[in-house]
């Protein structure tokens, strides 16, 4: 639990989401599509992980760069899309600005499937250190690392709730739509930097 705990604690472009979308609804329930589809998603990846099917999968450098540049492209448009997402007058934002449970659903697979630092981080960590357990050991292992993730969404969730609700005029929201959309396209930059190296050693 505590080593699942590291890995998701750090500020990245998944956690910014889950707490915009629970800061921007007046309801908890508005922001249930993005932290059901990050929960599962991540049960996805640390079952793969665990089983070590993600590793074989990304050995291919080929699909490997072809999430990277999948993950630029989201990151972009979400950027996009968050940065002109408007608060109204009582917190959360105008009905006609919010984004839809079906693009929640898209962001918040596209920021938990399509972000290779997430993907390498359970991976490069959880998978490896999976292999001190077997049995029963290893199911308590893979059930810690999985229940911490959907509390933690649920709890980013529920905090942003609390905070956009006392942002009665709308000004923190908009605040933090602006430096989230920063944040997402400057990971974006960063990843697409990172392709860049990849195609130039591979040319070399």
């Amino acid at each position: 639990m505590i080593l699942s705990l590291g890995l998701i604690l750090p500020l990245g472009v998944q956690n910014v989401f889950i707490f915009n979308q629970g800061a921007a609804r007046r309801r908890l329930s508005g922001a249930l599509p993005a932290v059901i589809t990050a929960g599962i998603c991540d049960t996805a990846l640390i079952l793969l992980a665990v089983t070590g099917v993600s590793l074989v999968v990304l050995s291919f450098s080929w699909l490997k760069n072809l999430i990277f540049l999948a993950g630029i492209v989201f990151l972009v448009y979400m950027g996009w899309s968050i940065f002109r997402s408007a608060p109204g007058q009582s917190g959360g934002m105008s009905e006609d600005r919010q984004i839809s449970p079906k693009k929640q659903i898209l962001f918040a697979a596209s920021v938990s499937l399509l972000n290779p630092h997430a993907i390498l981080d359970i991976i490069g960590v959880i998978g490896p250190s999976s292999l001190a357990y077997t049995g029963r050991e290893l199911a308590g292992f893979t059930i810690a690392c999985i229940t911490v993730s959907w509390f933690w969404f649920f709890g980013l969730a529920m905090a942003g709730k609390t905070i956009g609700g006392l942002d009665t005029g709308g000004r923190f929201l908009k605040r933090l739509n602006q430096a989230s959309a920063l944040l997402i396209w400057g990971i974006a930059l960063y990843l697409a930097y990172q392709l860049i190296g990849e195609w130039t050693e591979v040319i070399k």
